[in-house]
């Protein structure tokens, strides 16, 4: 009688924790979600989101709640499975709401407490037992190659399929960005108001407009040459003017003049 006892499930137990499921899919943890396992009520895993402006933000991290047979009047112990950079993997982690301290327990926290709980101090910086000490770019780095790492797990994969296909949307939204053309850089362009362009329609860049298709840049040697070659040029037509002018000037007053004396 006390064998057969002993292996059914604890009644206290097992109604807590499915009080505190219904609770959790009724009002939902932010950034947490929470399932436990099909053969063992006792076990339960959870998959926190990276939550924005963290150095965790697009990650996502698998973890698991052990609860013991007297739960709710003694506390689970914690784990981390998926590597984040602030907890050490597949250890029990000492927290206040965690079977390290069962003198701070209250028997009143539900899950979502817990879970709650969990993820205030995952943003936090505070040492405990179980956590560790690594940079922001480390933690980044470890929330991007979370989705591969999760993909490989079969208990998170079978437990929530919400998250596996979220993972697999931004893996392919990845690959299509990284496959696509990388642009140019757009040359500084001269905030100068209405933005003048050249005589084929193209913006001045720089106060200069640019070439058109097939027409190849010259040296700026080049240009400051061809620059000062047409001003004297033109300096030298206006000379052959001047001096055009001048002369049949004079010869139409030699005409008159011979005109007149005869």
């Amino acid at each position: 009688m006390n064998g057969n006892a002993s292996k059914r499930a604890p009644t206290t137990a097992t109604q807590r924790l499915k009080q505190d499921y219904l609770r959790i899919k009724k009002d939902p943890v932010p950034y947490i979600c929470a399932e436990p396992l099909p053969s063992n009520i006792l076990e339960w895993h959870y998959v926190v989101r990276g939550p924005e402006k963290t150095p965790y933000e697009g990650g996502y991290y698998h973890g698991k709640l052990i609860f013991p047979r007297e739960f709710p009047f003694k506390p689970p112990s914690i784990y981390m499975i998926t590597p984040n950079g602030r907890f050490k993997c597949n250890t029990r982690l000492c927290l206040s709401i965690t079977d390290f301290h069962p003198d701070t327990w209250n028997p009143a926290w539900s899950v979502s407490t817990i879970l709650t709980g969990l993820l205030s101090f995952m943003v936090e910086k505070g040492p405990t037992l179980g956590s560790i000490e690594t940079s922001d770019y480390t933690k980044r780095q470890l929330s991007a190659q979370s989705l591969a790492f999760n993909l490989k797990d079969k208990v998170f994969c079978e437990l929530f399929p919400t998250a596996v296909e979220e993972i697999k949307q931004k893996q392919k939204a990845q690959e299509e960005l990284n496959s696509r053309p990388q642009a140019l850089p757009l040359p500084d362009v001269v905030p100068d108001g209405d933005g003048h362009h050249a005589h084929y329609g193209a913006p001045v860049l720089n106060g200069h407009a640019p070439l058109a298709p097939g027409v190849a840049a010259a040296p700026a040697g080049g240009l400051q040459a061809n620059r000062n070659h047409g001003l004297l040029g033109g300096a030298l037509a206006n000379l052959f003017v001047i001096v055009g002018f001048a002369a049949f000037a004079y010869t139409v007053k030699y005409v008159l003049r011979s005109i007149a004396q005869e």
